[in-house]
């Protein structure tokens, strides 16, 4: 097998800038500096800098001349942009990695779905979460379609940075997300591509529709 290339230090320092922003460390208020960013990251500025361009050209920072680099608020209107983009995408990545997907590599997902089910009021909610996270990008990768693997990643990372908080705080939402993932797994495990589809754009619209809920009663969930 041949070794897969070390990672550049600007891949590398964008790595754990992103960790920073999923886990809430960083808010929509706090100017990033390179000098800060580099002390904390221990990186040089070089990396840091083109860590924080890439993010910028992703649509999750933006540059003011006044404020500095900050990281970019969500709209509604950005969320219905970015949802409509993932009921394309995953929609499709659903009904391919029905139609002729190794269904085989999704037998983790439906045991830890039956397992968390069976315990509804003792499951993770954190694992839970995540597990629901990496489900979504197994059936993208079951679709056997790289352009698609190519495009979700920015996109979802956009609005899962300011909206990392949900799994902490929101855990009705992490139960019924669970719930409709074992039914859209079951219809991919069933080969029924067209109500794969299905199933994942109801899911992502009953996202769509909480997060939604989120931006407007911010208090509430305090984001």
């Amino acid at each position: 097998m041949i070794p897969k290339p070390a990672k550049r230090d600007s891949e590398l320092a964008y790595e754990k800038l992103v960790e920073l922003l999923l886990n809430g460390s960083i808010t929509e208020d706090q100017p990033l500096s390179e000098r800060n960013l580099s002390e904390l990251l221990g990186f040089g500025r070089t990396p840091i800098r083109e860590a924080v361009r890439d993010l910028v050209r992703e649509g999750v920072l933006e540059s003011h001349p006044m404020r500095g680099t900050v990281l970019r608020p969500l709209t509604i209107e950005d969320l219905q942009d970015l949802y409509e983009l993932r009921y394309a995408i995953e929609g499709m990545a659903a009904y391919l990695a029905a139609q002729r997907g190794d269904i085989e590599q999704l037998q983790p997902f439906a045991a830890a779905f039956d397992k968390a089910l069976s315990q509804p009021d003792g499951f993770d909610v954190l694992h839970v979460h995540d597990i629901g996270v990496d489900f979504h990008k197994e059936v993208i990768r079951l679709s056997g379609n790289r352009r698609l693997v190519e495009m979700y990643s920015p996109f979802r990372l956009r609005f899962r940075i300011p909206f990392g908080i949900i799994r902490n705080r929101t855990p009705e939402r992490v139960r019924d997300a669970l719930r409709e993932h074992q039914t859209l797994l079951q219809a991919i495990m069933r080969r029924d591509a067209e109500h794969a589809r299905q199933l994942m754009c109801e899911h992502l619209r009953k996202g769509l529709d909480f997060r939604i809920e989120m931006l407007l009663n911010r208090d509430r969930y305090k984001i």
